[in-house]
């Protein structure tokens, strides 16, 4: 079973979601839910993404934002994180390099914080996520240096911070200083990703400008709940440059723990993987098998799988969660073939004979083989503010070996909320 489009359906999936948080909610309430919009420059440096990478110059970007206060009565997740504001970005970004390293055009729903306020009136963390397509990809003829990209859709990730330099009833003029990324979650390969560094100069123009000061803020009771999940996740990767089909990962994790306050939940569980990449090659008998891993052939499914324990924390946004997993693998045997034949090398002799060294099992193999970590976003059918006993949500999320991408995720859970407790 394969999905040509399956990256583009989980970013659309990421888009809808996202746009659902932002401004589908703004009708319940728009008296407090007041709208602005930012255009933005910025000027940066794209890094290097590999060895002999094509050279650039400034990167350039055009970025124009939609967004909405949220001084609403009746969100708690707003109120327990002093009213963020949400809403989404549409980008243009010149690389420096239009021939070998292109464009990208963005969409990146996003979450803005204000920080240290006692402390730095106006200085604020914005964080987005979402897509982006890119016009140039690598070519292993035409454009073999640029190792970076090889989808024409990617993840897109931002992170900025903003200081308000200049107010006026209507606008506030904005430095920022942040980073971009963007890379196809190891759906394709190379895929070193790009990386990029950047400052801008942005005016946040609203239609009706709010002031949290005198926005009277609603009392809610501190309250928890224990909660227990079940997910269902089918992925999709590709295990090398020479097997660089894409073939699916199947997923399932029970989780369970605490909701504090129907924002933050915390908890832990166990995860359950099957990699079809694995298993094909160790059923077709291939080099490294029958070489080094002799043994594999006789249990494949066993050989082919994954577990482990997990930690979770979620940030709960209404029918929206913002997730991040950090976990352990107890048992991934293939790991071994995996980092092999990706932490290696090939050359030409002057025989014109090709030769492969293999990756070593060092260290920061080891590293990488214990550590998981998975990163995005849900959408619950029903919203978490109201406490639901029974929730289903739909789930888009790159996995990853410590910090480099494993597989691109769809997947689809269940939640059960037990007795809710509350504190006067």
């Amino acid at each position: 079973m394969h999905f040509k489009n399956y990256t583009s359906f989980i970013i659309a999936l990421t888009f809808v979601v996202l746009y659902q948080s932002c401004f589908a909610q703004t009708t319940s309430n728009s008296k407090n839910s007041s709208l602005f919009f930012i255009p933005e420059i910025l000027i940066g440096k794209t890094l290097e993404a590999n060895t002999d990478f094509p050279e650039t110059k400034l990167q350039k970007n055009l970025f124009f934002s939609l967004g909405q206060h949220n001084l609403n009565t009746n969100k708690e997740w707003a109120a327990r994180l002093n009213y963020p504001k949400t809403g989404i970005s549409f980008g243009y970004t010149d690389f420096g390099n239009s021939e070998n390293v292109g464009h990208a055009y963005s969409i990146l729903p996003f979450i803005e914080f204000s920080i240290l306020k006692k402390r730095i009136d106006g200085l604020n963390l914005q964080i987005g996520f979402g897509s982006s397509y890119m016009d140039t990809q690598y070519d292993e003829t035409t454009n073999e240096f640029n190792r970076a990209i090889t989808t024409k859709i990617n993840w897109s990730f931002r992170s900025f911070f903003y200081y308000d330099v200049f107010k006026s009833n209507t606008t506030d003029w904005r430095f920022g200083l942040g980073y971009l990324h963007h890379s196809n979650g190891h759906t394709n390969l190379p895929n070193q990703g790009l990386n990029s560094i950047a400052a801008s100069v942005s005016a946040k123009i609203d239609g009706k400008k709010e002031d949290i000061s005198n926005f009277e803020k609603p009392t809610f009771k501190t309250k928890s709940q224990i909660y227990f999940a079940l997910r269902f996740g089918l992925g999709q990767n590709v295990l090398s440059q020479k097997f660089n089909s894409k073939k699916e990962v199947f997923t399932i994790t029970a989780s369970a723990e605490k909701i504090i306050n129907n924002t933050f939940k915390f908890g832990g569980g166990f995860y359950y993987r099957f990699y079809e990449h694995y298993y094909d090659y160790i059923n077709n008998n291939e080099v490294l098998v029958q070489e080094q891993f002799p043994h594999y052939t006789k249990n494949p499914f066993g050989y082919a799988t994954a577990f482990g324990l997990f930690a979770t924390s979620e940030l709960l946004l209404n029918h929206v969660g913002f997730e991040f997993d950090l976990g352990l693998n107890i048992y991934k045997p293939f790991y071994k073939i995996d980092w092999k034949l990706n932490k290696g090398y090939s050359y030409e002799t002057s025989n014109n004979e090709t030769v492969e060294v293999l990756g070593e099992l060092d260290w920061y193999y080891e590293i990488k083989r214990t550590v998981s970590a998975r990163m995005g976003l849900k959408y619950y059918l029903w919203s978490t503010d109201k406490a639901p006993k029974n929730n289903i949500y739909f789930g888009a999320h790159i996995n990853a070996n410590l910090g480099q991408a494993d597989f691109t995720e769809l997947s689809l859970g269940y939640v059960y909320r037990f007795d809710l407790k509350e504190k006067n």
